[in-house]
């Protein structure tokens, strides 16, 4: 009588721990800088270094031997929809933006200074 409970106790748990592990939480990963193209949209060749921190943020990354280069990545890892990498670089001479690189582009950028 007690091997057919045993049998029957080890098949349920066998069943439960299966079953549970299914449903194991993974959290949202999300890391970085969170960059929209309304935010890209906004940024004006000629821009000072404060108007664009203003906009984006501070970058991730001030690189002391590349100062006139601003870096800003941006990950998301999501249960449902897989992962999301965007890199965004923006460039300054003399205090003023001058170049825009990245994955996500601007929709229209001035290519010369206002005056």
């Amino acid at each position: 009588m007690t091997k057919p409970l045993i049998g029957i106790l080890s098949a349920l748990l066998t069943v439960w721990l299966v079953t549970a592990c299914k449903g194991i939480y993974r959290p949202e990963v999300q890391q970085g800088n969170v960059v929209t193209q309304e935010m890209i949209d906004q940024l004006k060749i000629g821009m000072s270094r404060r108007q664009v921190r203003s906009i984006l943020g501070t970058p991730l990354i001030e690189d002391p031997f590349h100062q006139d280069r601003w870096d800003y990545f941006y990950f998301h890892l999501s249960r449902n929809k897989g992962s999301e990498r965007r890199i965004l670089s923006v460039f300054f001479k003399d205090d003023a933006l001058v170049e825009i690189r990245g994955d996500i582009a601007p929709s229209t950028v001035e290519t010369e200074k206002e005056t």
